[in-house]
């Protein structure tokens, strides 16, 4: 656009009143053209340049001389005319990271600041936009122009902010969310690094992730299972953030198969996904089904089994916090629910229950009763104790699945 057609479109009071404002900012503060433009950014359409370019020409046609542009502008101090010179700082910065949106933004000193917001009261100036706005538009447009990224204000893969004054630029990379659900096929595994153990469900996956993004993977699980577990089934559902990535342009799929080929852990419906979606995986309340193999030192009979069965079906548990999580739980007494049961007599000591409960059923405990502390229980039931010997989580259900894992 013509510097000359953006004051022409205004109504003519607009410009006069604007050609003698600018004239006497210009007799007490020398301004660049962009710091003159951005005084009045809130009229008419077109860049500050473009604006101060034109209030310029029409005071020097005015006043029947030429008001050049000064050498130094005392507000900006020349920062708008080594916007390239900044570019290439951007680009150097950004060069090791690979991203599709970004946002600009910028620090400038505090005396600049405080210096225009001095100059809009001086005159009375309501029409203005602050500098360092203008500052992150324009260089944002050069940056988006000789790189073909797209500039996103609302969830950018990468925020730039430049201290144009120090010739500084600093990074903020956002965050990358996968998730997924995972099987863990062995026991002895805990979820996540603990003491005695060489590695875990965590470090297993996020070996991965960390090498094929290159930035730090924080695991996290939707619950837990003891280390004497197994996941089977669809497995359970987690979440990896992986913080300040240098990749982004990763095949899920070859995630999946790298993670797999450990013969430990299997890794299943591998997604990215948004931080909202995150915290709704990891705070959702998931169904669970569980298979225990129950051990019974006095003995049990196929029809205990299934007074076992008939007393749990439906059940409402009032657990008090197991006894072994008590340095790491609070002491409360937890309300959960068994949906449905099955059992199998195996032999005149064990039998198996197969179980859909609520998630957060410590499930070891509705066997032994932890001493009273799990009711009604297994060895409550039967009158005679009772212990898990092995247990397996055999699926982790959506919120959308009903109580016998069925969609």
């Amino acid at each position: 656009m013509h510097p000359m057609n953006i004051l022409l479109k205004l109504p003519l009071k607009i410009p006069l009143m604007i050609i003698e404002k600018a004239r006497e900012i210009l007799e007490k503060h020398p301004l660049c053209n962009h710091c003159l433009g951005r005084m009045f950014a809130k009229l008419g359409k077109g860049t500050n340049e473009e604006r101060g370019k034109a209030i310029r020409l029409i005071l020097s046609m005015e006043l029947n001389r030429e008001v050049k542009e000064p050498e130094n502008c005392e507000l900006c101090q020349g920062i708008f005319r080594r916007m390239n010179e900044l570019l290439d700082l951007v680009r150097n910065a950004v060069e090791d990271y690979e991203f599709q949106t970004f946002q600009i933004g910028s620090r400038f000193p505090k005396d600049i600041l405080e210096k225009e917001k001095k100059i809009w009261e001086e005159f009375g100036i309501t029409t203005g936009e602050p500098i360092n706005r203008e500052f992150n538009r324009e260089l944002g447009k050069l940056f988006a122009k000789v790189t073909g990224k797209i500039p996103n204000r609302e969830r950018p893969d990468i925020v730039i902010i430049v201290e144009p004054f120090s010739s500084k630029v600093e990074l903020q990379v956002n965050p990358i969310y996968v998730a997924g659900r995972y099987r863990k096929l062995v026991r002895g595994i805990p979820q996540t690094p603990a003491p005695g153990f060489e590695e875990s469900i965590a470090t297993i996956i996020c070996r991965v992730f960390k090498k094929n993004f290159r930035g730090k993977c924080i695991f996290k699980g939707a619950g837990r299972e003891d280390v004497d577990v197994r996941t089977l089934g669809r497995g359970r559902p987690f979440v990896v953030e992986i913080k300040k990535p240098r990749k982004r342009k990763v095949d899920l799929k070859l995630i999946e198969e790298e993670i797999n080929s450990s013969g430990k852990v299997e890794v299943l419906e591998l997604k990215f996904i948004t931080p909202e979606e995150s915290e709704k995986i990891l705070t959702a309340r998931h169904k669970k089904i569980y298979e225990a193999l129950v051990y019974v030192k006095d003995g049990v009979s196929a029809e205990e089994v299934e007074k076992v069965v008939k007393s749990l079906k439906g059940s409402e548990i009032k657990q008090r916090t197991p006894r072994r999580v008590l340095n790491s739980r609070a002491d409360i007494v937890r309300v959960r629910r068994v949906y449905n049961v099955s059992g199998e007599y195996i032999d005149e000591h064990h039998f198996k229950l197969k179980l859909v409960t609520d998630g957060g059923l410590y499930i070891k405990e509705l066997i032994s009763g932890d001493k009273g502390r799990t009711k009604p229980s297994v060895s409550e039931i039967l009158g005679k104790e009772a212990w898990c010997e092995i247990l397996d989580v055999l699926d982790v259900l959506d919120g959308d699945e009903n109580v016998e894992g069925d969609s």
